[in-house]
This record gives structure tokens, sequence and C-alpha cells, in this order.
């Protein structure tokens, strides 16, 4: 089952024949694969592009695995291109398992030629227009970047929006919200047709292919359980402040581990890398400057949330936090949690200080917004409570509070948005991107 994602295919459109190199990164199994070579590559094909002038390649499979060799895969691409007066197409997916080797034709064992020497090399070709995907972010490192010159051109992928999985699920969509925070937005999902399927799909996933490629391509020689302990302490925690000192002690309490903090920052980072989580920082909003810990950390997928604890832990208060975070992110936002610090005095009168905690500082360029996801105002004294920092943040930026509840959305007294977490992700966050 093809889906249409034109938020993506739209941004791909428009980078065609800009002369630079397209970059589709993504979490696997997002549909980058799709996005490329059947939406993009039908799009070409409508366009009036000729088959032959499509070089597609995905370095995945064992069938291409000669072309994981830079040389032999920039020989394959230059043979395709033929004919001088055409425009050619190269779609190459998961250009990171092209392997850097050593130089053939000079004498320093050092130096090496990998895919950005041949990405860059097929840019000089005037008729080639290069895209490519990959599912790790150390091949956009700043360094990679800097070699790219400036011609470089990210398009990330996410799984399914809100508003995709809700457009492409085919059953009673009264369901659709309760599939979606169980199970997640990866596409498959709305292929699996049980419960069963759909479970045994995600633990499959994230056990046999997220963790053991993360082990492998970061050469970790520790057992895999250890990775897979710490990827539970995570997802038991969404929404929660942390940091590795803080995971730390939890080995060394709960698993009866030694696990330096070092060593647990470092295999966060290679779970980021991977696309698995995603943080974000404290910002102190009236002192206008970064906390370095606490921070909080996220699934890029909630459904591989869930099935990394076996479905136990369904707190919907932190799932709709993890899915606010994501949709947030989709649209471009840069996010950190906020943290707002005031002055009061206790009943004796004492001077006191505290900090409370607004859930979002959504950021684009100059324009920002606050966001609480509160899940339920039952009373007046819960909304007091949710809107605290919010009230006490003196700027004219907009601040909202998504709630789980369907509720005509309103504005108080004060100026605080409130709206229903279906009716924000399926309409109202595009309409909020497009106003930044």
């Amino acid at each position: 089952m093809i889906i249409q994602r034109d938020f993506y295919l739209n941004k791909l459109i428009s980078r065609r024949d800009n002369g630079r190199i397209k970059v589709v990164t993504g979490i696997r199994r997002c549909g980058k694969s799709v996005l490329l070579f059947d939406l993009f590559g039908d799009y070409l094909r409508k366009s009036g592009v000729e088959e032959e002038q499509i070089i597609a390649m995905k370095l995945d499979t064992v069938t291409n695995a000669r072309y994981r060799n830079p040389i032999e895969l920039d020989k394959f691409v230059r043979w395709r291109i033929t004919d001088p007066n055409k425009q050619y197409y190269v779609l190459l997916d998961e250009i990171q398992e092209v392997k850097a080797i050593r130089n053939p034709w000079l004498d320093d064992k050092d130096e090496k030629i990998g895919f950005v020497d041949i990405l860059l090399g097929l840019m000089d070709l005037k008729n080639a227009d290069v895209y490519v995907t990959g599912s790790n972010s150390k091949m956009l490192s700043s360094d990679i970047m800097t070699e790219f010159k400036d011609r470089g051109d990210e398009i990330h992928v996410w799984p399914f929006m809100y508003k995709e999985f809700y457009n492409a699920y085919e059953g009673d969509k009264s369901h659709v919200w309760h599939e979606f925070v169980t199970y997640g937005g990866l596409p498959r999902i709305l292929s699996e047709k049980t419960d069963e399927d759909k479970s045994r799909y995600l633990q499959k996933l994230i056990k046999d292919t997220y963790l053991t490629d993360v082990v492998a391509r970061n050469k970790i020689q520790k057992d895999i359980s250890v990775l897979d302990d710490l990827l539970n302490i995570v997802a038991s925690c969404i929404g929660s402040l942390t940091n590795p000192k803080k995971l730390e002690n939890t080995f060394a309490t709960v698993k009866q581990k030694k696990i330096s903090d070092s060593t647990i920052s470092f295999w966060l980072d290679c779970f980021i890398e991977a696309y698995i989580l995603r943080k974000a920082n404290q910002y102190n909003i009236k002192g206008r400057s970064y906390i370095n810990t606490p921070l909080k950390y996220y699934f890029t997928d909630i459904g591989l949330r869930n099935a990394q604890l076996n479905f136990r832990q369904q707190e919907e208060t932190h799932i709709m936090e993890n899915i606010i975070y994501n949709e947030l992110s989709m649209r471009g936002f840069n996010i950190d949690v906020g943290v707002v610090e005031y002055n009061y005095k206790d009943a004796e009168g004492n001077n006191k200080r505290t900090k409370l905690e607004v859930d979002f500082v959504a950021n684009k360029g100059s324009k920002r917004c606050y966001i609480q996801s509160a899940f339920a105002i039952p009373d007046e004294d819960k909304r007091l409570q949710e809107t605290n920092s919010l009230l006490r943040i003196k700027d004219f930026h907009r601040k909202i509070v998504v709630v789980r509840d369907k509720i005509i959305p309103w504005y108080d007294e004060n100026g605080i948005y409130y709206i229903g977490v279906e009716d924000f992700a399926l309409k109202y966050i595009d309409e909020l991107a497009d106003s930044f």
C-alpha cells in the first residue's frame, strides 16, 4: 500500500535540479525509500522523465553489495549516464552503506575515498541531479557537511504525523487516536491486520533492526542487553527530566549494574544518531539561557517506545507529550523544555525561589510559542496549576494548552488558547507553523 506523503514530496520537488545533493534522512522503515523511489520516481515519470534517465539503487540489499565500494558505485552511475543532452536523476538508498576505502591512486595509506567524494564528483556532471537517503545522522555530521561545501540539502522524514495516519486509516475513525498512541506511525502498521501482528512487528523491529544496527555501527562491545536496559529506562521516563548521571544511578539501584555516566551519554548519542531518540534541552525563559542538565528524551515513534516496554506502561499523559513533541518537530520547530524561575515569600515571610516548567518552547527563527501538555483540566484549580508557568512569562508570544479531551477551542481572559490534542494535530499545528 503506497500512501501519498505530499509534505515531503513537495520538498523534493521544490529542490529538483537545484545543483545540490538532496539528502533524505530518517529512522529505518519510516518511508524514505518509498518517498524517493515510488512517490518522487512517479512524479519524475509523470513530468516527462524517461525510465533510462532515472538511476535508482538500494545499497542495503545483497544484490547491490558490490556497489558499497565507492569506486564501483561511481563506475556504475557514470556508465548509466550516456546522453549529454539529457538530465539524469540519481537515486541512492542508504548511502551510509558505502564504505570508505584506501585511495588506490595514491601512496598515502591514510587517504580514503568515501561516499562524499563520489557524490561531489557526480555533482560536477552538469546533467546529474543527485538524491540519497540515510538512516544515521553521522552521515550529516558537521565535518561531512563541510566536505559537501554547502552543496548538501537535507530533507528529514519522520514516521507518519497524526494527520497522515488519520487520513490513511481505513477503519472507524473514532479508533484512530487509540491506534496511534498504541502503535505509532511507522507506515507498515497500517497494513498489519491484528493487534498481535502490529505488536510483533514493532518488537522485532526494535530488537532485530534498531538495536543490532546501533551496536554494529558503533562497534559497541557490551552485551546488547545492557543497551536494551538503557532504552527501557528512557522509555519509562519520557516526559521526565533526567541526565546520564541520574541514569547511572538508576542502573546501579534497579539493575545492579555499574555503568558510567560517560558511557551512558555515548550510548544515548548513538540512539539519537540512529534517529530512535531525540532530546530537548532546558531553557531558562526569563534568564534567556540554556541549562546544561537535566533534559528530556523522546522517542521518534511512540509505537517503538511502547514496544520496547512490551506495551506495559501506557500512561497516556506522557505518551501525549511525546506525540506533541514529535508533531512540532515534524513541522520544523526547534523545541526546548522551558523553565520559569520566580521569587516568593513563604508563610513565615522568608524569601524563597522556585521554578515552574513549560513543557515546550517552540521556536522558528525569531518567532516563538509556549505549549503545555495538560491531558485533563477537570476543574479551575487544575487549570490554574497548569497555566501558572505561562502566566509568569511576560512576553506576547502565543501560549497554548493542549488537552486530551475533544473540546471547542477557546481563549481565557489572559489570552491562553485551549485546544484538544486531536484538533491540535489534525489542523491547528499546520496553521501555527504556516503563521511562523
